[in-house]
């Protein structure tokens, strides 16, 4: 029976992009990692926050190398993702969009198109003080372009948090539990 549990476990990476600490984000992914774990799989949490992740300077270096020329913490991550068979990204809505290092993060990772990769499903996590459904709409959308770069991925699950701002604020939040039910699906 365990040999079985083994062959249907998932290697997870969930990205937490925001950089403060207590952030309504990093909580919200928090669940998903104890539910993903709850199912039975490997998970990985990366935070950004301490992470040095300059921005892509468009040399195309990565292309001849296979990772990116830059000597920062990027090589690491983009290492751990082409290994996962499941990608969760968590991050705060500023400006109806996703974060800048989470956006940052998708450049550098430049390196991996056109290489074999291991995820098929990924996930999107967010967080914002306003509350209204199509806030998330246009980070969705960004993810979505960096996923039509992997033909073999999918947006296989979005969840959203709205009317929470201050850190902390997440905390009691129904949208916690279904973060918690949304990993335990991975399997």
């Amino acid at each position: 029976m365990k040999y079985q549990r083994k062959d249907k476990m998932k290697r997870v990476i969930v990205i937490s992009t925001s950089l403060r600490h207590g952030s309504n984000s990093d909580i919200l992914a928090d669940k998903f990692v104890e539910g993903a774990q709850a199912a039975g799989n490997e998970v990985e949490k990366i935070s950004l926050s301490g992470k040095e992740i300059q921005f892509c300077r468009g040399c195309m270096a990565c292309h001849k190398l296979g990772h990116c020329a830059i000597k920062d913490d990027v090589n690491d991550i983009m290492a751990k993702v082409m290994e996962a068979d499941v990608i969760v990204w968590a991050t705060p809505i500023y400006y109806y969009e996703m974060s800048g290092q989470m956006k940052t993060l998708i450049d550098r990772m430049n390196a991996m198109y056109g290489r074999d990769y291991k995820f098929r499903d990924v996930y999107l996590l967010t967080t914002a003080a306003d509350e209204e459904p199509e806030t998330p709409k246009r980070a969705e959308v960004g993810l979505s372009g960096w996923i039509a770069c992997y033909p073999k991925s999918r947006l296989a699950g979005t969840l959203f948090c709205g009317g929470v701002n201050e850190p902390k604020a997440i905390e009691g939040n129904a949208k916690l539990q279904e973060a918690y039910e949304m990993g335990t699906k991975i399997c």
